[in-house]
């Protein structure tokens, strides 16, 4: 078809392409971290909650944006398509790498976090008793409510988007669009920006009270960061794309570069307290060479030597007085011998 015309932007398509990896690059220290920590302490359910729906918003928003360019591929070679639909893929990837994070959240939730605990008075001395209980803490509960809104929210909207899309008129550009599904588009577009926003409310104040990085991953959002605004760039050089498809990306950008500097201002805080990022004390640091003394008044001394000098300080007696000293000498030769005495006998040193 004459409109299915494919268009060839070599910068755009290095971009994407860019980005597309840099994503998964940037997300793996994140899925890691959890995975080999085998906690996923120091998430807020919520923000996984705002992030995942405010994902799934701007993705379900680009696919109404670029229908029509998608519609295309099938007159498409399979290149030519890869490269229409790159713009596509690469929020779609955005959404899915999100969302592993909130799926990994759920499998390691600390387990001492899940059920509540009761304490026992033991009516004597003895302090009480904390005994488990099959109750689910408040977090565990409000994490298992909050999954399953993610999951209906992104049902429900997948189903309005294409009931939407298959009563929109038929038109292979995407330039012309029934009234309801622009609105739904504008609609999707301006509540992912407004879910990226209050997205990162809850994580810096959950961040901020707990005073610790957990598992939120540093190296992530330092990827992540200015990955943000380039992928708006990205986005907005898209055809058929307008804000309100890229909004949501700026907005995050600008959110996760301030909790960001909050974990890497925690991070120079817990190095002080000598604390690991849950809060757990750092094992102390071994001297580096086997039997040396850590402190004392004769540092670096090997401790085999100074308990040698030591034992043979206190075992050796000293040496016999001459028969021509009197055995009772002036005051200062007794207190002298005194001390001789108090000395061999282990009193003195």
């Amino acid at each position: 078809m004459s409109s299915c015309e494919p268009a060839h932007d070599w910068f755009s398509d290095l971009l994407t392409g860019g980005l597309i990896v840099g994503l998964f690059i940037s997300y793996a220290p994140q899925h890691l971290r959890i995975i080999n920590k085998g906690s996923s302490e120091g998430f807020s359910p919520w923000f996984l909650l705002l992030g995942s729906t405010s994902a799934a918003s701007g993705m379900l928003n680009m696919i109404i944006m670029q229908w029509g360019v998608l519609r295309c591929c099938r007159f498409y070679t399979a290149l030519n398509c890869l490269e229409t639909i790159a713009g596509v893929l690469q929020v779609v990837t955005q959404w899915f790498l999100f969302t592993v994070i909130l799926g990994l959240y759920m499998i390691y939730y600390p387990q001492h976090l899940k059920y509540t605990t009761v304490a026992i008075d033991a009516h004597d001395s003895r302090p009480p008793s904390h005994i488990k209980t099959n109750i689910k803490s408040h977090n565990w509960r409000l994490s298992i409510v909050l999954s399953w809104v993610v999951l209906i929210h992104i049902l429900l909207i997948t189903f309005v988007t294409f009931l939407l899309i298959s009563t929109s008129p038929s038109d292979p550009s995407g330039s012309v669009r029934s009234r309801q599904l622009s609105l739904w588009a504008t609609f999707l577009g301006v509540s992912s920006a407004v879910l990226a926003a209050l997205q990162y409310a809850p994580q810096l104040v959950h961040t901020y009270r707990l005073k610790l990085v957990g598992a939120l991953s540093i190296p992530m959002m330092m990827i992540q960061t200015p990955g943000g605004f380039i992928m708006v760039l990205s986005i907005a050089l898209r055809p058929g794309t307008d804000w309100t498809s890229w909004i949501q990306f700026l907005v995050a950008a600008i959110m996760q570069a301030f909790l960001l500097g909050m974990c890497v201002s925690w991070k120079v805080r817990q190095h002080k307290l000598h604390v690991d990022d849950f809060g757990h004390p750092l094992p102390p640091s071994t001297p580096s060479t086997p039997g040396t003394l850590i402190s004392g008044p004769e540092d670096d001394v090997p401790v085999e030597v100074a308990v040698a000098a030591a034992v043979h300080e206190d075992i050796v007696p000293p040496a016999a007085p001459d028969e021509s000293e009197p055995l009772l000498g002036a005051q200062g030769k007794t207190g002298e011998r005194r001390g001789g005495l108090a000395r061999w006998l282990g009193l003195r040193r």
